[in-house]
């Protein structure tokens, strides 16, 4: 077996042999084991080689993401990080590192306080409730982990045409927003439960989210992070350490300040120059900058090559946006199970068939309203697309009329 272990591409076929069984319905028991009689030591990069590859051959995302928690399984302790590089204090990968540090130990708390629930009295169990609701609230501070992942490290692994992996790491996190909203919902709604019935919660919610978060630590420890300190330049590092504070930290802040060597931070934008000038007027690019920003919606332009161009940066955001999204494919800005409406939107857009598609949602408490627009120009030609986001929640609430001046004040 000696010239299978040793030779990458018998590995990586064998490696792709073993996914396809599993997606052919062989039992994941059975291939484990011949897994762990061939490999002794599974070279990371080639696990992600493997993934994009079986994607680019025709197992769809979708596949992949039903079957990568057994995959992940399969490779557990068999992935060598002999290539990776070594991790200095503060940088963003010691963040992450950080985080499922503290994510790891909420983990074991919510597996230790949901088990047995059934063996607990009448009294018992209000107080087991509370300390399980503040254990998912902590939990849900993952979704800032995942977020920076999807809008600021994601897009460095496209632009180097690795997009299947990511596409199908971002899936998993919308599983694990939705397990872990799911038992917050239902130890919200808990308070006339008898321990019987939160037992079947915790065995078909709560544990089952504890061990997708796992789960997702092993994945970033064991394939992502190694593979993308491998991938990465320092300044691209760098400016993922500079937007990160724009999305937020989870249940973990920075102990250092990191910054590579020989690698200044750019200069505060100072827009200057000749005024753009428009058939309604002209304005110098300050100007036009401050305006952008300061309407009370956000603007995202998508150009005709389907590549985000352009995004306004308001005071106060609905949706993340960071400039690594800049040039990156719009598909690639959506959750997986989005992508089929964006393609529509778009292809309608350009054919001509449609020029405007609206969606509102509940977000939060809030209502956010989202159109998109086909922008052309005076022959018809598409030149893109723009989407308009709005928070509109006081405005639905207006009644009547307001005639005369009045201001509220900063801050109320």
């Amino acid at each position: 077996m000696s010239e299978l272990i040793n030779n990458s591409e018998n590995r990586k076929r064998l490696l792709k042999q073993l996914i396809r069984e599993l997606h052919g319905g062989s039992s994941p028991e059975e291939v484990r084991t011949r897994l762990e009689e061939v490999l002794s030591g599974f070279p990371y990069g080639e696990v992600v080689e493997v993934e994009q590859e079986l994607i680019n051959e025709g197992i769809s995302q979708e596949e992949i993401q039903e079957f990568c928690d057994i995959h992940s399984a399969m490779l557990d302790g068999h992935i060598d990080h002999g290539m990776a590089k070594l991790v200095p204090p503060g940088h963003p990968v010691d963040t992450f590192t950080k985080e499922n540090e503290m994510l790891a130990e909420l983990t074991r708390k919510v597996m230790n306080d949901a088990a047995g629930l059934d063996q607990l009295s009448a009294e018992e169990l209000p107080e087991r409730i509370l300390l399980l609701r503040a254990h998912f609230n902590a939990l849900w501070d993952i979704d800032k982990h995942f977020r920076r992942k999807e809008n600021l490290l994601f897009p460095y692994l496209e632009q180097r045409g690795i997009t299947g992996p990511p596409t199908v790491m971002w899936g998993k996190h919308d599983e694990i927003r939705d397990v872990l909203k799911g038992a917050r919902e239902a130890l919200e709604a808990a308070g006339e439960a008898t321990p019987e019935e939160l037992d079947v919660v915790a065995s078909m919610l709560m544990i089952p989210a504890a061990r997708a978060v796992d789960d997702m630590i092993m994945k970033e420890e064991q394939i992502l992070f190694p593979m993308c300190m491998d991938t990465l330049t320092d300044l691209e590092w760098y400016e993922i350490h500079r937007q990160t504070p724009d999305i937020g930290f989870c249940l973990y802040d920075p102990q250092v300040e990191w910054k590579p060597n020989n690698i200044e931070a750019p200069p505060p934008s100072e827009v200057e120059g000749n005024a753009v000038r428009m058939p309604s007027g002209s304005l110098n690019p300050a100007e036009l900058t401050a305006i952008l920003n300061t309407v009370p919606f956000d603007l995202t332009f998508v150009d005709a090559n389907d590549k985000v161009k352009y995004f306004s940066q308001g005071a106060e955001r609905i949706f993340d946006r960071n400039r690594t999204i800049l040039g990156r494919d719009v598909r690639l800005c959506h959750p997986p199970s989005s992508v089929n409406i964006v393609d529509r939107i778009v292809d309608d857009f350009r054919s001509g068939r449609e020029d405007h598609a609206p969606f509102w949602i509940q977000l939060h408490g809030k209502f956010i309203h989202i159109e998109y627009f086909a922008v052309r120009d005076p022959e018809g030609k598409y030149l893109g697309t723009l989407e308009v986001s709005q928070e509109l929640t006081e405005k639905r609430a207006l009644e009547g009329e307001q005639r005369l001046l009045s201001y509220e004040k900063k801050g109320e």
